[in-house]
């Protein structure tokens, strides 16, 4: 489906029907990182209506000259949910990139938003300024990288502590699939140094965010690293943050099982929260 907004036409895909959670990728991929992860966890679950889109110029929305950085970025997210779930509370997860934009989001409407769940968030903008662990590979499988196009087999080693056959396959479908849709002149653009950063602190939240939290860190992402994140602790007093062992930055995948059960209990939470208010 398109939404229609005054400056910008987002694609999206509803699925479920119940609370509105809002699913937002990483940079330069799309909604299929997102769907990929979150729906295997919705299975057997109800009550929950997910919502994924893909942000301007990656996967089908159309990347606009007007958006030069990311407070830009941010509005537009903003309008997607005032147009799609208007009025209403709503939970945000959100990945690397989109875990910043969540932040965002509760930055602008702390009171609309009931949950948050961060997977490998950039805390950083700036590279340069990034507590990051060093690259490393825990498990190497030589036969299936050789078996690769040298393309595939450099992005997937650039993204990955551990190398299997599944782990492959779900890195292919859904991160390598919106990667190589991107608008990249878009996101260049956008990923400059004076860009890519918010103009203001997000994380300057006067009375923190008292929603159930999860914040999910891999102990091997080398791209935006664990300790920053540990930074924020004290923002969320309802907060879990799991640092997992065997991850880099595609954590959801190297370590399904974990997070499978770790969503699960923080969408727990957020629907006990809800029924105490």
């Amino acid at each position: 489906m398109k939404c229609q907004l005054d400056n910008a036409t987002i694609y999206y895909r509803i699925q479920g029907r119940g609370h509105p959670l809002i699913m937002i990728h990483g940079f330069t991929l799309d909604h299929r990182m997102m769907l990929g992860c979150m729906e295997p966890v919705f299975k057997n679950r109800r009550g929950w209506q997910r919502i994924y889109f893909d942000l301007p110029g990656m996967g089908q929305t159309p990347g606009e000259e007007w958006i030069t950085n990311s407070d830009q970025m941010l509005e537009v997210v903003l309008d997607f949910i005032d147009a799609v779930v208007p009025e209403q509370r709503v939970t945000v997860a959100g990945e690397s990139y989109g875990g910043y934009l969540s932040r965002g989001i509760i930055y602008r409407r702390p009171q609309r938003v009931d949950g948050q769940l961060l997977i490998c968030p950039l805390i950083v903008a700036k590279d340069e300024l990034r507590t990051v662990p060093p690259a490393v590979k825990l498990v190497e499988d030589p036969e299936l990288v050789s078996s690769l196009d040298p393309y595939d087999a450099e992005f997937f080693q650039s993204f990955n502590t551990v190398e299997s056959s599944k782990i492959w396959e779900r890195t292919r479908e859904e991160i390598l699939s919106g990667h190589r849709i991107v608008d990249g002149s878009f996101t260049e653009r956008l990923r400059g140094e004076e860009a890519y950063p918010f103009s203001f602190d997000v994380d300057d939240l006067a009375d923190g965010f008292k929603g159930p939290t999860l914040v999910l860190l891999g102990r091997q992402d080398w791209f935006v690293g664990y300790l920053d994140a540990l930074k924020l602790i004290e923002l969320y007093p309802r907060g879990t943050f799991a640092i997992l062992d065997r991850a880099a930055h595609n954590l959801q995948i190297e370590q399904e099982t974990l997070f499978n059960a770790l969503v699960h209990e923080w969408l727990d939470r957020v629907e006990e929260a809800a029924t105490t208010k």
